[in-house]
């Protein structure tokens, strides 16, 4: 269109160079001017007319060329995406909220295969097919008390029970500075209960003041060696709504890395199922069979698990119930065995410790960690590692 707008100008007898011509599409892909014809008349005779005499000649031009023209083609207005996203989500009322049925595991997912089945396009803002900001408990940007949020990006209300999306999760930083020492000092006390029994080294100051008092004659002086002897195996719970606890929980990982000499440590989402991984980067590319992990570190290391254990219950209790994947067996049985092969163990919380009751996921773990959980503050890391320090 505007080519053949530049070749119109040039039928006319108007001057117009094709420099001046790139310099019009330029402005008009720097969005210079919105869609209205009165903007880009005022661009195009800015940009093709150096010449005041030749205004009259060029309006003429213009108005035989874009006559009954309103809008430009191409150049309407844009919308930021983010106020799209919003516009597309249902706002519900409490009383519309609590009519939405909440479908139960195993209706949820035959009627999920159904919907699949059945439908033949795109849908937005419904309350039954698979589609975009609507009430239906399938697709993303919408609003049901539980569903399968198919790609896209969650509406924030966090009661999707299933994801199937590809999601990419960071590595904590272990090299991030401590706002506080107290976290150092809390593990500390873990590490203070391994020194108890260990092997014994020469007192070599002791050994010559003894020696001396006894009129020269040798007497050695042993003192317990000083090593960091405990072992730490730390399973890290990242992603999803542990976004909101990044800065603390690299602040505990920086301690551990710092305090525990024998430190293993793992990555897990939500819950722990039969795979594992240390970088998140490539977590579907470089798993660790949990099983590896229970045969080659042995009883004697404390197993800690950091995680808001805040996630659909179906995602512990039920085989298949894992936001990422199809997992044989449920996430409480996979915990057992990890309880089973390290009777010391403690899971740390980072979610205040008043909200506690008011999820039923956190009392799940709370019951199959025998009531071991803790919450990530300066008395929680203490009773944390006073409970690792008691034999089992």
């Amino acid at each position: 269109m505007l080519i053949d707008f530049f070749l119109h100008l040039k039928a006319r007898k108007l001057p117009v160079s094709t420099r001046e011509f790139l310099t019009l599409l330029e402005a008009l892909q720097a969005h210079v001017c919105g869609p209205s014809i009165d903007d880009f008349y005022v661009l195009a005779r800015a940009c093709l007319v150096k010449d005041e005499s030749l205004y009259d000649r060029f309006d003429q031009a213009f108005g035989e060329y874009f006559k009954g023209v309103t809008e430009i083609p191409g150049l309407e207005a844009e919308l930021p995406e983010e106020w799209l996203r919003a516009m597309a989500r249902k706002h519900l009322t409490p009383e519309e909220r609590a009519k939405l049925e909440k479908l139960g595991w195993k209706k949820l997912m035959d009627e999920f295969r159904k919907r699949l089945a059945e439908q033949k396009g795109r849908h937005q803002g419904g309350n039954k097919w698979i589609g975009t900001g609507g009430s239906s408990p399938f697709g993303n940007n919408g609003t049901h008390p539980e569903g399968i949020r198919i790609g896209g990006e969650s509406a924030g209300n966090r009661t999707a029970v299933k994801v199937w999306d590809k999601r990419e999760f960071r590595n904590l930083d272990d090299s991030v500075e401590l706002g506080t020492r107290n976290i150092k000092v809390a593990l500390r006390r873990l590490r203070r209960f391994a020194r108890q029994g260990a092997a014994e080294e020469l007192d070599l100051d002791g050994t010559i003041a003894a020696t001396a008092r006894n009129a020269g004659w040798l007497d050695l002086m042993m003192r317990p060696e000083r090593h960091n002897a405990v072992k730490v195996l730390l399973f890290l719970d990242v992603g999803g709504s542990m976004d909101d606890h990044i800065k603390v929980c690299e602040e505990l990982f920086s301690a551990c890395r710092l305090e525990f000499k024998h430190l293993e440590y793992f990555y897990f989402h939500n819950c722990v199922y039969e795979g594992v991984w240390r970088d998140n980067q490539r977590r579907h590319a470089e798993r660790t069979p949990v099983f590896d992990v229970i045969h080659k570190y042995g009883p004697d290391y404390k197993l800690i698990f950091v995680g808001d254990a805040t996630m659909s219950p179906y995602e512990i209790l039920h085989p298949h119930g894992s936001v990422e994947h199809m997992n044989a067996e449920a996430g409480a049985t996979w915990l057992r065995r990890l309880l089973d092969a390290y009777p010391a163990a403690a899971w740390l919380n980072p979610e205040p410790e008043r909200l506690w009751d008011y999820r039923k996921s956190i009392e799940l773990i709370r019951q199959i960690m025998a009531d071991r959980m803790y919450p990530m503050t300066l008395d929680g890391l203490t009773r944390a590692m006073q409970g690792l320090s008691k034999k089992h």
